[in-house]
């Protein structure tokens, strides 16, 4: 196996290709994951809960 640069850089961008796919599908899978629908629920809804009054 010739291991010159045009190999390695084919390698290198095939890994940093599969490397940014499972990044996503584990982003989109922890979004997703219904443990997590509280949490982000409360975030949504948490940012608003004080701006009921007139700002000062």
């Amino acid at each position: 196996m010739d291991l010159s640069h045009e190999t390695m850089l084919e390698l290198s961008k095939v890994w940093g290709l599969l490397y940014l796919i499972l990044f996503s599908i584990g982003a989109v899978v922890y979004t997703f994951w219904p443990s997590n629908r509280t949490r982000f629920n409360r975030a949504e809804t948490e940012i608003f809960d004080k701006d009921d009054k007139p700002w000062r």
